[in-house]
C-alpha cells in the first residue's frame, strides 16, 4: 500500500501555509508546493492544488460541514463546541476488525474506512464496500484514501461555496455568489441513500400526502416532474447501466431523483466527468447527477486561470473557455494578453515569447 503523503493545512488567506507539499502526480520532480498569488495551483510544477494534498482531514470536514450546513442535509453536520460557530461534517468512518488465526495465539486485523454510508448495519456496509472497485475502497491509509481526499477537493473547491476563497470576484459580486449557493443548496445538492432495493427512503415515499390523493392507476411524479412507477418486487435495474439488480445487494438512491430509481454502488458517477461521486454527495439536474465542479460550470462559466466561477457578464472566453478579465494572462511571465497575440496549449494562455521558448 502506498501512503498519503504527510497533510499540510492551507487556507485562502494564508496562501504561504504548504509550502513545499510534495506533488502526488510528479513523484519527486517537483521541488515541493509554491503557492501562487491566485491561480489555485502551483508555481513550481503548475500541476493543481489537489495533487499537493494540502488539506487536511479537519479541513475537508469543515468544508462538507459547510456545504451541506443551510440545506436539507445539515443533520449530516454537527456543532464544533468552542469553534467559529461553523458546523463540521459528521463522517461515518467504520472500523472492522477480524480474527487472524493464522499462528499460535489469535490476534486480530483492523481495517479502518475514512467513509462509509450512515445509518447501516455493518454487514450491509460491508456489502457495499465489496461493490466498490478496490482502488477506490477508502482504507486508511492506502491509494483508495487517497483518491477520495483528491476526489473530494476535486468535486467540491472551498472556493465555489465561499467568497472569502475567491480572488476573481468583483465588487458587488459576493452577493451574485451568496445567492447562487443559496439557490443549489435548495434546488440541487443531495447526499445519496444506501439501502436495499425497494427500503430507500425507509420505503415510506408511497405514504406521502401527495400520493395518496393521487388518481387511481397514476404513477408517482418525481421530483423533476417526469411520471415514473415503483419496478415490481424484484424487477430493479440500475439507473445508469439498466442491468438487473439483486435485491439482497445494496444500492444508492437519491432523493431528489426519486426512490423509484436506484444505482448500483459504482455506478453512481458524475454525468459529465464520470468520476464516482465523493461521499455520495451530488447535484441533481436535468434529470442526471452531477458532481459539484461540473454542476457549477453547468450554471455559469468558470475561469481557466484561477478556477473560480465567474459572476461578471464581461469576461474573455476563447475556444469554450473563460476568464476573469484580469486573469486572462500568460501562464508562465503574466503579461495580460487582451488585445495581444497568443497561444493555447491544454487550456492555459502563454504569450508568444513564452510560446515558443517551449518549443
Amino acid at each position: 500500500f502506498q501512503l498519503c503523503p504527510a497533510l499540510f493545512q492551507m487556507s485562502g488567506s494564508q496562501p504561504q501555509v504548504g509550502r513545499g507539499v510534495p506533488c502526488l502526480r510528479c513523484r519527486g520532480l517537483c521541488t515541493g508546493f509554491e503557492p501562487h498569488s491566485w491561480r489555485k495551483i502551483c508555481k513550481s510544477c503548475k500541476c493543481s492544488q489537489e495533487e499537493h494534498s494540502l488539506s487536511s482531514e479537519l479541513d475537508d470536514d469543515r468544508k462538507i460541514g459547510r456545504l451541506l450546513s443551510g440545506s436539507k442535509y445539515a443533520t449530516l453536520t454537527a456543532r464544533l463546541k468552542g469553534g467559529d460557530g461553523g458546523r463540521i461534517y459528521k463522517r461515518n468512518r467504520m472500523i472492522v476488525t477480524n480474527p487472524n488465526v493464522s499462528g499460535k495465539d489469535p490476534t486480530f486485523d483492523t481495517i479502518t474506512y475514512e467513509w462509509a454510508p450512515p445509518g447501516l448495519t455493518q454487514k450491509l456496509a460491508m456489502q457495499y464496500m465489496e461493490l466498490v472497485p478496490k482502488e477506490l475502497q477508502p482504507v486508511a491509509g492506502t491509494d483508495g484514501a487517497c483518491h477520495r481526499r483528491r476526489r473530494l477537493a476535486r468535486q467540491l473547491p472551498l472556493h465555489d461555496q465561499d467568497p472569502a476563497q475567491c480572488r476573481g470576484l468583483a465588487e458587488g459580486e459576493q452577493q451574485l455568489m451568496d445567492e447562487f449557493v443559496k439557490k443549489y443548496k435548495a434546488e440541487a445538492l443531495g447526499v445519496g441513500e444506501v439501502a436495499l432495493p425497494g427500503q430507500g427512503g425507509g420505503a415510506k415515499e408511497e405514504e406521502k400526502p401527495q400520493e395518496k390523493s393521487m388518481e387511481p392507476g397514476r404513477a408517482p411524479e418525481s421530483p423533476n416532474g417526469a411520471l415514473e412507477s415503483a419496478p415490481a418486487a424484484g424487477h430493479y435495474r440500475c439507473e445508469a447501466c439498466q442491468q438487473p439488480v439483486r435485491g439482497d445487494c445494496p444500492v444508492v438512491f437519491a432523493d431528489r431523483a426519486g426512490y423509484a430509481r436506484q444505482w448500483h454502488p459504482a455506478c453512481f458517477v458524475c454525468c459529465r466527468c464520470a468520476e464516482p461521486l465523493v461521499d455520495l454527495i451530488y447535484f441533481w439536474k436535468s434529470g442526471a447527477a452531477w458532481c459539484g465542479r461540473h454542476y457549477c460550470e453547468s450554471l455559469r462559466p468558470r475561469c481557466a486561470g484561477c478556477d473560480e466561477i465567474i459572476f461578471s457578464e464581461d469576461y474573455q472566453q476563447v475556444e469554450g473557455l473563460a476568464w476573469h478579465n484580469k486573469h486572462f494572462a500568460c501562464l508562465e511571465c503574466e503579461t495580460l494578453l487582451t488585445g495581444k497575440p497568443f497561444a493555447l496549449a491544454n487550456a492555459s494562455l502563454l504569450c508568444t515569447t513564452c510560446s515558443q521558448s517551449r518549443v
